[in-house]
């Protein structure tokens, strides 16, 4: 049976804090904007200096993700992005680079492929685990089983308006690391929304010793340097897609603007003053 790559998640995580910094997760939809490109896109940010990836699994409903990942979500299925072509990047990312590369999907698509079926070839493909935006605690016992028999992270996501006790239901049953969402610049102040996600972290950290990453539509070094003063991880999506669609269909243009954002992100999670 082949086994994923929760210790590589685990240990690169670890290492990142030994470091005194925050990691650097970067997000990407599969199939964008070809299977080929988005292959490339990711090893480009990995090469800029990303710790881990997460690979979108292009979805045709993304209640969750704002509207520029809901553009590069439409390309990739209207080029016929399949679950074979998300398996295909999560192994040929992580092969190029020996680094931890995840999942992020609806538990919809999961469910139509088979939970066996899906943890067994995402850990053949070298992942690292899955993140499960809506996937209920309480519902995922199934799931949760096979991910621990191939050796895969299982992350929950966890907001702002989570209460204390829902929180250690959330991380007792996650692994790997928590995600925490929040807001950044939709409501309220920017420097009022830093200290919500400040405190989801603080609060989430109480109940588990899992690192906390923080999802917070950071999209600049500063921004960057300012959510690493608090949290493990540092998420980024919409920044590194926006740099994709904004290179219109030139693929070295897109490539060399998310390695050159990757750097810059990278440099901002050092914390260095």
């Amino acid at each position: 049976m082949t086994s994923g790559n929760i210790q590589l998640l685990s240990e690169t995580l670890a290492k990142a804090k030994a470091e005194n910094r925050a990691a650097l997760i970067a997000y990407l939809p599969a199939g964008f904007p070809t299977v080929d490109g988005g292959i490339a896109a990711i090893k480009a940010v990995f090469d800029g200096g990303a710790d881990v990836v997460e690979v979108g699994l292009p979805h045709s409903d993304p209640v969750l993700d704002g509207p520029v990942i809901q553009t590069a979500d439409d390309i990739a299925l209207r080029g016929g992005v399949k679950i074979a072509d998300v398996m295909r990047t999560v192994k040929e990312a992580h092969a190029a680079t020996g680094k931890p590369v995840l999942v992020m999907t609806y538990w919809n698509p999961i469910d139509r492929y088979g939970i066996e079926r899906f943890t067994e070839e995402l850990a053949a493909a070298g992942g690292a685990g899955c993140i499960l935006p809506d996937l209920p605690v309480q519902e995922s016992a199934a799931w949760r089983e096979h991910a621990d028999k191939h050796g895969l992270a299982t992350v929950f996501v966890v907001a702002p308006s989570s209460k204390d006790a829902r929180l250690a239901t959330i991380t007792a049953a996650g692994s790997g690391f928590v995600y925490a969402a929040s807001l950044m610049g939709v409501t309220g102040t920017r420097e009022s929304v830093g200290e919500q996600a400040a405190d989801l972290v603080r609060r989430t950290r109480a109940t588990s010793g899992l690192p906390v990453c923080v999802g917070l539509g950071v999209s600049n070094a500063t921004q960057a340097k300012e959510v690493a003063a608090f949290a493990d991880g540092v998420i980024v999506g919409s920044a590194f897609v926006q740099r994709i669609l904004d290179a219109d269909g030139d693929e070295a243009a897109g490539l060399a603007a998310v390695r050159e954002l990757a750097g810059e992100l990278a440099a901002g999670v050092r914390r260095v003053s």
